[in-house]
Formats: C-alpha cells, sequence, structure tokens
C-alpha cells in the first residue's frame, strides 16, 4: 500500500474516534420545561412558550378560549391543530387553574450528562 492511502486509513479512524456520539453530541442544547401554563388565562406569548406551540397555535387557543373556555384540559383537542398526540405531550404543562408558571431552560447535553453521572 502507498503511504498516502495508508495516512487516509489513519485519518478516517481518528475521525470516527474523535466524532464519536457523545463528542459529536456535545454541542447540542436541550430545553427543560418547569412549571404549567394556565389554558384560561395564559397570553399569547405564554401559550407559545409550551412545548411544539408556536404563535398561530397559541392564536388559535385564545379565539377558541374567548368563544368557551376550557373546562377540561382534553378540550385542548378541539382546537385546530391539536391532537390526541399532541395533547399527551403537552398535558403535564397544562392547567385550568391557579397561575402560569412555565418556565424553559436550555441546557447543553454535556451538562445533562455531567449531572446523571453524579
Amino acid at each position: 500500500m502507498s503511504r498516502r492511502v495508508v495516512l487516509m486509513a489513519w485519518a478516517m479512524v481518528l475521525g470516527l474516534v474523535l466524532l464519536r456520539p457523545g463528542v459529536a453530541e456535545a454541542g447540542r442544547a436541550i430545553t427543560q420545561y418547569t412549571g404549567v401554563v394556565n389554558l384560561n388565562e395564559a397570553s399569547a406569548e405564554e401559550l407559545d412558550r409550551l412545548p411544539g406551540v408556536g404563535r398561530k397555535a397559541a392564536e388559535r387557543i385564545l379565539t377558541h378560549r374567548q368563544k368557551k373556555p376550557f373546562q377540561r384540559l382534553e378540550e385542548l383537542v378541539r382546537v385546530k391543530g391539536f391532537r390526541k398526540k399532541s395533547f399527551e405531550k403537552l398535558k403535564p404543562y397544562l392547567t385550568l387553574t391557579g397561575p402560569t408558571t412555565l418556565q424553559m431552560e436550555k441546557r447543553s447535553t454535556s451538562d445533562t450528562r455531567k449531572k446523571s453521572k453524579r
């Protein structure tokens, strides 16, 4: 084999070792949510903070709420764009009573690994 082929092979091996999943994912960030959003009192901005809910979906929730306030959390599936699967993801962050307390915290995946190893 030529010296060039050997060098290329070593470079590939070195690249695979350096870019294994743990190293390649180190720069990624995850968002952690704590608290709840009151469906009957939250503003569009507060609803927009929910995971997977954008500005348009927040506006649709407000429109629905103006017509008829939510009596049960499950009524969210009556709003266009929300089905059972998306509702199940949001349910831990929803309430009909009390204040909106939802907070978002962005963390890098390396921070969460360090905490899990402790």
